[in-house]
């Protein structure tokens, strides 16, 4: 793909209304002199609420959480707390408290956070400890120092480190995939935002390890997990005694060789947060050439197809939990670059991004309890294609939750450190 990056170094290349032909870079995106659209940030967190309160009102106690509803349907379909979402659902309640700090919200937070304690009493059979625990008592720690949270979250690190692999140096994503697909020492993308949880925890009494354990995972990624252009592969497979790299591979998205979606978001999040914690600059390195590779190629409206080389766009899937991932992956990165003008361009990204969300097209409303329409978890297995799922809903609060937190010029920690 040729380069411009001598010529603008920071070219925004993904505007409302199309893509810039021409020369694009794979390396940097940034300035526009385009102002973004204007968002009512209170009001898209008022409507988040109004609609996690109908969820809430539906369900009589704290066992399973919501995770999907089904294109056209109205209800929730609940998981155990055993799947791999369930602690979105809980994050949620928590970033509803934080824009309404009321008893009721807290309750409702607490319950269901408490109700995932339990997974951590089996043997840790994959990576999503991250997202469960992070996402659920990360939140709650931080909205309300309550020590036996803290408590939970180091043990949630020091299961989640059990599946370190020191002679490939990340962590085995899918241990049911070693004998299953013969991936040896497999590692997917998603796994780089439960390294979270690792850094969160070397600095609040777990053993430095965890942080080398995070930094180590990161920078294999980095170096495997990419191909030259900036778009990555979904799975990593390694040697599992040697370490050696064999292969990138693809299992939610398309195929092989294309851009699925939501894991190039997970790399724009992922290495924006493993950026954060460490200031390796490899990893801002990483954050900009994902995030610019995926805005270049976005669609006039901002939110991407499940997979950027799906055959049958235009007609092909929406998946609007990419872009809640992104937009607040986004408002982060635009914190932590060097220059102004990348700043403001990632920035006045995320909230086109956003505004889109926030429109009639894309939020649920009236039509059922969630937050967000038009999400696709897992296009080649058949499930959750053009539904509302419970992370498109969690990232997009986060997002709102963070540029609200940029307008009144306050800290985008998660989590306090």
């Amino acid at each position: 793909m040729p380069t411009c990056s001598r010529l603008a170094p920071y070219f925004f290349a993904a505007l409302l209304g199309g893509l810039t032909a021409g020369c694009v870079t794979t390396t940097r995106v940034a300035q526009t002199t385009a102002a973004a659209p204007v968002l009512d940030v209170a009001k898209e967190l008022a409507y988040c609420a109004a609609q996690a309160r109908k969820t809430v009102d539906q369900k009589s106690n704290y066992t399973r959480q919501p995770r999907r509803i089904g294109a056209g349907k109205a209800q929730w379909e609940y998981v155990s707390r055993e799947d791999w979402t369930s602690g979105f659902w809980p994050g949620t309640l928590w970033y509803v408290y934080e824009t309404q700090p009321t008893a009721f919200w807290k309750e409702k937070a607490q319950g269901f956070t408490q109700d995932l304690a339990p997974v951590l009493d089996h043997k840790t059979v994959d990576h999503d400890l991250g997202f469960q625990f992070y996402c659920s008592y990360g939140n709650g720690y931080r909205l309300t120092k309550d020590p036996a949270y803290k408590q939970v979250l180091l043990r949630a690190a020091d299961s989640l480190a059990m599946l370190f692999n020191p002679r490939v140096g990340t962590i085995l994503s899918w241990p049911r995939m070693v004998k299953q697909m013969n991936w040896p020492h497999n590692t997917i993308m998603d796994n780089m935002i439960n390294l979270e949880l690792l850094f969160w925890a070397s600095k609040h009494g777990g053993s430095k390890k965890l942080y080398d354990m995070a930094v180590s995972h990161a920078r294999v990624t980095s170096r495997n997990h990419f191909r030259p252009d900036g778009t990555s592969y979904h799975v990593a497979v390694y040697d599992d005694k040697t370490g050696q790299f064999i292969k990138g591979v693809t299992h939610q998205g398309y195929a092989d060789n294309t851009m699925w979606a939501r894991g190039q978001a997970w790399a724009i999040y992922g290495f924006t947060m493993a950026y954060r914690e460490s200031r390796e600059s490899e990893f801002l390195d990483r954050a900009r050439k994902s995030a610019d590779i995926f805005i270049q190629r976005l669609p006039a409206d901002q939110v991407p197809y499940w997979d950027f080389d799906a055959p049958d766009i235009p007609n092909a899937p929406r998946d609007a939990s990419a872009a809640a991932v992104v937009a607040s992956a986004l408002l982060e990165l635009s914190t932590l670059v060097p220059d102004k003008a990348a700043a403001q361009g990632y920035r006045q990204q995320a909230e086109r991004m956003l505004v889109t969300l926030s429109s009639a097209q894309y939020q649920a409303r009236d039509q059922s309890p969630a937050f967000l329409l038009h999400s696709t978890g897992h296009k080649p297995n058949g499930t959750e294609i053009d539904a509302s799922i419970n992370y498109a809903d969690y990232y997009y609060l986060e997002a709102l939750l963070r540029l609200q937190k940029l307008q009144q010029n306050k800290s985008l920690s998660v989590v306090e450190k």
